[in-house]
């Protein structure tokens, strides 16, 4: 059985990339794509994914603002940081708002986004 996954990134670029990445290389569907934390709100409430990958700084809605709406209205779905940007207050933040991990798209993103996506069908 296949699990399903939302690609929530500003950049049209990133979100392709990181669908090709995930469904070349594990048994996960993407499901759906939003371009802010807005629209991925929306997303989760219509396509009820079993994880959703959420950028940190988008448009209209961050990362951070939309995982908490996400852990409100979908608590079963499972959220996944993947930033720029990687500091202790931010990985506090993000465990407080209900993401289970935070990736950095610096350092071989791939390799840790695969890995995160395994370890969340543990659980």
């Amino acid at each position: 059985m296949s699990h399903t996954i939302i690609i929530a990134d500003d950049s049209a670029l990133i979100r392709r990339l990181l669908r090709s990445t995930i469904e070349q290389n594990s048994d996960w569907e993407v499901c759906g794509e939003a371009e802010n934390g807005k629209v991925a709100v929306e997303k989760v409430k219509e396509l009820h994914p079993d994880v959703v990958l959420l950028d940190l700084q988008m448009p209209v809605m961050n990362g951070l603002e939309a995982a908490r709406q996400i852990a409100t209205c979908a608590p079963k779905t499972e959220m996944v940081m993947f930033t720029m940007q990687n500091s202790e207050q931010l990985l506090t933040d993000a465990h407080a708002a209900g993401i289970k991990d935070v990736i950095s798209k610096s350092d071989r993103p791939q390799d840790e986004l695969l890995a995160s996506l395994k370890d969340v069908r543990k659980r």
